[in-house]
Parts: structure tokens; sequence; C-alpha cells
């Protein structure tokens, strides 16, 4: 299946389910390298509107890192962090806290 495919296929997959949010997030993936400002709203609106879907902590946290949106960044693998303890996502946790002491420490905003 081409590029352009699979990005169509995401975006009827959101238009047949709107309130799923993995529809939204799996596009944000495919897309953030070749849009990445329409990645940027992909994950924007998973985090608004469904905050609880914890996959798309990381690599949100990720992506705004990569584009230099670091206190963004930091929101999100703190919130990110907050959400996995409340499910009770040890690992989660442990990937997300991780990753944003790597973070910290290539930012030098702890």
């Amino acid at each position: 299946m081409s590029y352009l495919d699979r990005i169509q296929l995401l975006k009827n997959y959101i238009l047949e389910e709107p309130d799923n949010p993995f529809n939204y997030y799996a596009l944000g993936l495919e897309i953030k390298e070749k849009d990445p400002e329409e990645a940027s709203r992909m994950f924007d609106y998973v985090l608004e509107n469904f905050p609880n879907y914890l996959p798309v902590y990381f690599p949100s946290a990720h992506f705004f890192f990569e584009h230099n949106q670091w206190e963004k960044a930091r929101q999100i693998f703190e919130k990110g962090i907050e959400i996995a303890s409340v499910q009770n996502e040890e690992k989660a946790k442990k990937e997300l806290k991780n990753a944003y002491q790597n973070f910290l420490f290539e930012t030098d905003m702890d």
C-alpha cells in the first residue's frame, strides 16, 4: 500500500469513526515527516479531545521536542506520566519517565 493510500485510508477511518482516537493518532504518525503541520494538528486533537488516550503521549512529546516546542513537549511528558499513573500502566509510566529525564537532560529544562 502506498503512502497516499494509507493516508486516504486513515482519513476514511476518521470519517467513519470520528470518536476513535487511534485514527487521528495513526494519521499523525503517518504524516509527521511529510506534513508536520497537519501531524501537529492531529496530535493536538487527540491530546485535547481524548486526554486519557495514553499511546499518544510518548510519540507526540517526541514530535514536539523535535520541532523545538520544548515547553509543549515538557507538558505532554508530564501529563502522560500522570495519565499512566492514574491508569496504573507501569510500563508506559516507566518509558515516559525515562524519556522525560532524557528530554530534561538534553534541553537543560530541569
